[in-house]
């Protein structure tokens, strides 16, 4: 069993990312109950994964995931994962020896900026850099899956966004993803 114990943060400012290469994805979600695990698809480059996460213990849960054929993913994406889909591009930023991986979103949620970064343990020390703002790890609203879940953009008061999204939502014509 695979655990993920993860940090999350807004980010201030982006001219770090000036130069670098990202890496699209495309996520939907398939199911998720309450307190149940989440079943999420992803296209993230030319490669596909099926993943299925359990409820979070403080910044801690279990996490499956397992390669699948980008054609399956698209099937998933355009049969049942509705509007819960996002869009973004992904950058790996190293700092002091740590990598965070900073998602810029697309879509609805364009001007959304987050920087995560996954640790060995819950009391992994870590040291910030000057562009990371307020922590938003125990922020449910800046989850994936409830991210996935509005059908406009999320604003809440003092959340950092970058550019005013564009109104409607992500259809599977619009994922962007060669067939």
């Amino acid at each position: 069993m695979a655990t993920e114990i993860e940090r999350k943060f807004l980010v201030r400012e982006t001219a770090f990312l000036d130069g670098r290469k990202g890496e699209r994805i495309v996520q939907g979600y398939v199911a998720k109950e309450p307190g149940a695990m989440s079943t999420r698809v992803r296209i993230r480059g030319e490669r596909a994964y099926l993943t299925l996460k359990g409820p979070r213990e403080g910044i801690s849960r279990d996490e499956f995931e397992y390669a699948i054929p980008v054609a399956d993913a698209l099937q998933l994406l355009e049969q049942y994962c509705g509007n819960r889909i996002i869009q973004k591009t992904r950058y790996v930023v190293d700092f002091a020896a740590q990598a965070f991986e900073v998602d810029v979103f697309e879509g609805r949620h364009a001007g959304l900026v987050i920087a995560e970064i996954e640790l060995k343990s819950e009391h992994t020390p870590i040291l910030l850099p000057h562009w990371i703002g307020d922590e938003v790890t125990h922020d449910r609203r800046y989850g994936n899956y409830i991210l996935a879940q509005f059908e406009g953009p999320l604003r809440p008061p003092e959340a950092t966004w970058f550019a005013s999204p564009p109104s409607g939502h992500a259809t599977s014509a619009a994922l962007g993803v060669a067939h």
